[in-house]
């Protein structure tokens, strides 16, 4: 059999373990790279490579390619995307035929204070990453971008029309930022980019830092939860299955070539307090609120028009709330508390 061989950059991430995962149970030759950083716990971020067959003494070597003990065809390497001198190098070895570039500095209000890790990782990082694939004559990037760039877009559902000149937060501007890139490497390079704008994903393995996380860990704990703009946010919450089975799609069915951009969510936008209603529904106890006004960056609402994505990919998320909360809250306990 003649396997593809793709690169996930941030592997060790939420979104990357899962699509490393599911890559590799569906015979593709994968390389994940991470550069694990303690932007929230690295306990975890091994704990994701452990599941994926990469034990923490072998992936704490900075350039050590490692091969999983679970999966035959996976492999797994600690690297800096803005390392210019070691990232050509690994391209030039590893012959990939596509990358998933999943790695980038997140969060919106991390953002406000930590600036230079924005530029470090989402610009220059991802112009090394433009350049190698360039270079190295990679037949397909698909990269991450994110709901965020819509700002205060009040038109909804979210379309790729849409205007996106005017993000409020510096994360958002550099997700923008890569579109821009992406298709300026599609123009000049004949490089086919497909890139995804996110919508709030969430699910098994979670980044701490996340709302489903945040109100879950402090529901358990008897602590109090913090409910931004009083509650009255809608946000297109999108299970993690729904997300890779997008991804997987794009990756298989080989469509297109340049520039090409979509939205990924759920497309149905749920209350906040509902949200959090149904958390506390599956975990059999009330939620302590403190209700606090809109914090800069934040948006009132996200709602992601998928129609393009579904008429090209048969793209169809099917997993509903409760059943996500549902994986989300039995994961928690089994991880944090069994």
């Amino acid at each position: 059999m003649d396997r593809n061989k793709v690169l996930v950059t941030g592997a060790a991430g939420f979104i990357g373990y899962h699509v490393s995962k599911n890559l590799a149970e569906n015979g593709y030759e994968v390389i994940g790279l991470d550069n694990i950083n303690d932007y929230y716990s690295v306990e975890l971020k091994y704990d994701r490579l452990l599941e994926l067959g990469i034990e923490r003494q072998d992936a704490e070597i900075y350039g050590n390619i490692t091969g999983s003990k679970i999966y035959p065809y996976f492999q797994f390497v600690r690297l800096n995307l803005e390392d210019r001198k070691a990232l050509p190098e690994f391209f030039k070895n590893y012959k990939f035929d596509k990358v998933i570039n999943l790695a980038a500095q997140a969060g919106v209000r991390y953002s406000l204070e930590n600036p230079e890790a924005y530029i470090d990782s989402n610009l220059v990082g991802f112009a090394n990453i433009l350049e190698c694939c360039r270079n190295f004559k990679i037949d397909h990037l698909i990269y991450a971008s994110s709901s965020s760039v819509y700002g205060q877009n009040k038109k909804v559902p979210f379309s790729i029309e849409d205007n996106v000149d005017h993000p409020i937060s510096l994360y958002a501007a550099t997700k923008k930022s890569n579109e821009l890139m992406a298709f300026t490497y599609s123009h000049l390079y004949n490089l086919r980019t497909t890139g995804l704008r996110f919508f709030t994903v969430y699910g098994p393995w979670g980044r701490p830092d996340m709302a489903m996380f945040l109100f879950t860990d402090a529901i358990i704990k008897g602590k109090p939860i913090k409910v931004f703009n009083k509650g009255n946010q809608e946000r297109d919450f999108t299970y993690i299955d729904d997300i890779v089975q997008g991804i997987l799609r794009i990756v298989n069915e080989n469509k297109g070539n340049g520039y090409s951009l979509y939205n990924i969510g759920n497309s149905k936008p749920i209350n906040l307090l509902r949200f959090i209603e149904e958390i506390e529904d599956q975990l059999g106890r009330k939620a302590e609120k403190i209700m606090m006004p809109m914090q800069p960056g934040d948006v009132e609402r996200t709602w992601a028009d998928v129609s393009d994505l579904q008429s090209t990919f048969n793209y169809r998320p099917k997993i509903k709330l409760k059943e996500g909360v549902n994986k989300f809250v039995e994961w928690y306990k089994n991880y944090y508390i069994s």
